[in-house]
């Protein structure tokens, strides 16, 4: 018997990417077919800011684009590392899975490669991209330009506001999908952190961390500060979870509160972690820190289980672990 088709996203962003999804997988088209081309839909808008075309440069005023993909029904992933040319990393990310037996490229070679692949390049700055690097560029000191110390006050103590301002600035979309033959597949692609060192690759090409599937229990993707949940395995996590007898609900806020005993608040000074979870019966769960957003930055997701994606906030976990189910 056909399965119901599910596909969830981050952020509200991720709604376009949701219908354009679920509206393939409506039509028969594999989890990973969909995971592809609505990855495309957020890659290609300018008006993310965090994602593609137009996502934020790093403090050398280059963009970086890190994405990666992972299939369900044969266990393969492919992913890039700080491309520079290209819009649609995750299409790259996925040739890497399919025409290599490597799993991730980086850099320069990853540009290499996709040009030999056919990839056409592209220019990745916008005019609001370009004014918002030189804002920025104006506004920092000479010797916090590369990045080394953002988030932190001289003396040492974390700059909230700065700290804000990061958590912002780097809105992955982590995307899951389900096809009506039962199968799973994941992604993820962003520009990464706003004004990062050059050459800093997050969680979401990370396979484990930024993503993970086991076709067998179900699939998870992250966003938010990835320098700390690749120090928890966060995707992983999750699908472990799920594979336990969790429900993807409960999957979630266990992995959180795991990042959260790991990486308290004031270590982690005050950056915010979110994930998503799909199980192979179509059953999804979310949850975020409190930490990192606000009434304005909630964690916001999207899932459709039919042509109109909902958009969904919620839940938080507190720094000792309690659930809200959202912000006041």
């Amino acid at each position: 018997m056909p399965t119901q088709p599910v596909f969830i996203a981050t952020w509200p962003f991720g709604v376009a990417a949701c219908a354009t999804g679920w509206t393939l997988l409506s039509q028969g088209a594999s989890a990973l077919d969909a995971i592809e081309a609505a990855a495309n839909v957020t890659e290609d808008d300018p008006a993310v800011n965090s994602v593609g075309y137009g996502g934020l440069p790093n403090a050398d005023g280059v963009v970086e684009l890190d994405a990666a993909i992972m299939d369900g029904p044969t266990h393969g992933a492919g992913a890039v590392g700080a491309i520079t040319r290209f819009r649609r990393p995750i299409s790259i990310a996925r040739r890497v899975m399919e025409a290599t037996p490597h799993v991730f490229l980086v850099g320069e070679n990853a540009d290499r490669f996709a040009l030999a692949q056919g990839f056409a390049p592209q220019e990745l700055s916008t005019d609001v991209s370009r004014a918002a690097y030189e804002n920025w560029r104006r506004e920092r000191s000479a010797p916090d330009v590369a990045h080394f110390t953002y988030g932190k006050t001289t003396d040492g103590d974390v700059d909230r506001a700065s700290a804000a301002s990061v958590a912002a600035s780097h809105d992955t979309i982590g995307l899951c999908a389900l096809d009506a033959n039962g199968n799973l597949a994941a992604g993820c692609t962003t520009s990464g952190m706003a004004w990062k060192v050059p050459g800093r690759v997050g969680d979401s090409p990370v396979i484990g961390s930024g993503l993970y599937v086991d076709n067998a229990v179900g699939g998870a993707a992250a966003t938010g500060n990835g320098d700390e949940m690749m120090k928890a395995c966060l995707s992983y996590r999750v699908v472990l979870g799920m594979e336990r007898g969790l429900t993807p609900q409960q999957a979630c806020e266990e992995a959180i509160r795991y990042l959260l005993a790991k990486r308290p608040p004031e270590i982690h000074h005050h950056y915010g972690a979110a994930i998503i979870a799909l199980r192979r019966d179509g059953q999804v769960g979310a949850a975020a820190t409190q930490s990192g957003f606000s009434a304005r930055n909630r964690w916001q997701w999207a899932v459709a289980n039919s042509p109109a994606p909902v958009l969904n906030e919620g839940s938080y976990l507190t720094p000792d672990g309690s659930v809200l189910a959202r912000l006041d």
